[in-house]
């Protein structure tokens, strides 16, 4: 087992531990298969990555605990502690609608296990009670983890992975009479196995692929894991899934196939076809209960595939939606939703059951605020959203390159200081067979120029100078705030100042956003120029925003101006001059 862990049949911090590596084993290993028959909701491929995404961040998460405890010579967390931080990594982390799915499988498990149930009295009573030993504790925590999962979905569907944990519960409370912990998570692993099966026959779309739910298989794979953990054998898990379905008749004849699904690659054969949403969004939301239950109304209006977990004020929230930029609007009304990832399906409005096609080229950008994010996807990039001192991983644009599901990608990481990161994801991605460009674009605003004069149509090369092209042609600014005293290019600021950036550099130290702002727009035009983009930060008065356009309008009579709501935290305003 890993960690060296030896000691079976006990729900402890130690099993959460194991029970993460061990997930993390299987869908490294099952990633692919699941991805190959991901048809529902929207035949995009990736379920299986984004559970494998979903887990290691819950992982990373238990770690830190083991590794916070360790550093301070505390003893090992307990039950409560490892769970929840499983629970909370799960959600921080959680990637597409399967991964927010199991991040609140594990919220809702989290309510029952939390409040350890106490030291085993050591002679068997325990798991044996059928009321509060672990073993009846864990099928009540696979049960609220079931009920969950259909209060987070706005609209549930039989012969999803909703479907199979519920089996997986029932058949663990079938299992505590005379039965320890073990044998409830080996009859809950074996209880979704057999819902898994039966999925396409609740399905159509799934019938028609001849496959079965891939969140319903990721969640198999979990559950597999947690016996293996439990038991301290490698048996469940490591053995995979293999389940035959009924596949549609052939298009020949009314004889019907078999499809075995462990080799993960059972060609669909018919699916439905209906239109969908064009983009999927994605955010982490710090805000009330009153608040989320009027976003999931907004939202649910707005979409599709609307799953909200969560809870204690941060949730996960994900839909699919035509108007990205609406979606994130109404997470700003709800509180302050960040991590936002939207992501533009390639081929939208095409058949959603069909096997998904890579589209020929796409564009992925790093955008530092929510309004930006709208901005950028609305003309069809696939966005990674930064907050303020949180700077995107590799990890996290390797994901991004493959959500745009295209042959030929260009990179805008619109950040010097992200060079060396979008250079490492730019190299894993070309393992893969993806052709990579980075576009190296210093600021959001060269990356808005470069996105401007994006064109399919020409050829790969073709775009990549000309985005180039427009970006190296766009100096930048920028009005931020001095948050201590230091030297700079214009002189020492102190704490609080105004600053004026052209070109990364200090240029003008202020004490007014409007006086500053003014000097920098002059000094930037001073150069010459015929456009000028203004991007609003959070906090960046509108009516001001109007002063500067009107002040360029009046000084500058054949420079145009566009004015922005990029909602970035990170400064006041960017600016752009063309």
């Amino acid at each position: 087992m890993p960690r060296g862990r030896t000691v079976p049949h006990t729900l402890d911090a130690a099993a959460v531990r194991a029970w993460c590596e061990l997930s993390l084993e299987a869908l490294g290993r099952d990633r692919e298969r699941i991805d190959a028959i991901n048809v529902y909701p929207v035949a995009d491929g990736d379920t299986g990555t984004n559970l494998y995404l979903t887990v290691e961040s819950a992982a990373r998460a238990v770690d830190a605990a083991f590794d916070g405890h360790a550093a301070s010579g505390t003893a090992p967390p307990g039950l409560a502690d490892a769970i929840g931080a499983m629970a909370h990594g799960a959600l921080i982390g959680a990637r597409g609608n399967s991964g927010t799915i199991l991040a609140q499988l594990l919220r809702g498990m989290t309510e029952v296990l939390a409040p350890d149930p106490g030291p085993d009295p050591g002679d068997g009573t325990a798991e044996r009670d059928g009321g509060h030993g672990p073993a009846a504790v864990l099928a009540r925590a696979l049960r609220r983890a079931a009920a969950s999962t259909y209060e987070a979905v706005a609209h549930p569907v039989e012969g999803t992975v909703l479907t199979v944990a519920t089996a997986a519960a029932e058949a663990a409370e079938g299992a505590v009479p005379g039965g320890d912990v073990v044998a409830v998570a080996r009859a809950a692993h074996e209880g979704a196995r057999k819902a898994l099966e039966a999925t396409p026959g609740q399905l159509a779309v799934l019938g028609r692929a001849g496959v079965v739910d891939a969140g319903g298989w990721g969640l198999v794979a979990v559950l597999g894991a947690l016996a293996d953990a439990l038991s301290g054998e490698r048996t469940a898990a490591a053995g995979g899934v293999r389940i035959a379905v009924g596949a549609p008749a052939s298009r020949g004849g009314t004889e019907p196939a078999t499809v075995v699904t462990e080799a993960g690659g059972c060609g669909p054969d018919e699916h439905a076809a209906a239109d969908g949403p064009a983009f999927e969004v994605i955010y982490l939301l710090e805000a009330g209960d009153e608040a989320v239950a009027r976003l999931r109304a907004r939202l649910d209006g707005l979409g599709d595939s609307l799953v909200v977990v969560g809870g204690g004020g941060l949730w996960n929230v994900h839909v699919h939606v035509d108007d990205a930029g609406a979606a994130v609007e109404a997470g700003i009304e709800a509180g302050r939703p960040y991590r936002i990832r939207i992501t533009h399906f390639a081929g939208a409005g095409a058949a959603r059951g069909a096997a998904p096609e890579r589209a020929e080229r796409a564009v992925v950008a790093v955008v530092p605020g929510d309004g930006l994010a709208g901005l950028c996807a609305a003309a069809g990039a696939t966005v990674v959203s930064v907050r303020a001192g949180e700077p995107p991983a590799s990890g996290e644009l390797v994901q991004a390159i493959r959500q745009a599901h295209a042959r030929e990608v260009v990179l805008l990481p619109n950040d010097a200081d992200l060079r060396h990161t979008a250079a490492a994801a730019a190299g894993q991605a070309r393992t893969e067979g993806v052709r990579v460009a980075v576009i190296p674009t210093r600021a959001a605003v060269q990356g808005i120029a470069a996105l401007a004069v994006h064109e399919s149509g020409r050829t790969f090369d073709e775009d990549v100078v000309a985005m180039t092209s427009a970006a190296g042609a766009t100096r930048y600014g920028e009005l931020t705030v001095a948050e201590r005293q230091s030297w700079t290019m214009a002189g020492v600021c102190q704490a609080g100042d105004v600053l004026g950036l052209v070109e990364g550099d200090v240029a003008v130290i202020g004490t007014d956003p409007a006086a500053t702002a003014l000097d920098v727009l002059d000094r930037m035009l001073s150069a010459g120029g015929e456009m000028v983009t203004l991007v609003r930060g959070e906090g960046f008065p509108e009516t001001l925003a109007d002063r500067l356009e009107r002040h360029v309008r009046e000084r500058y009579l054949a420079v145009d101006t566009v004015v922005y709501a990029g909602g970035q935290q990170s400064s006041l305003l960017l600016i752009g001059v063309e």
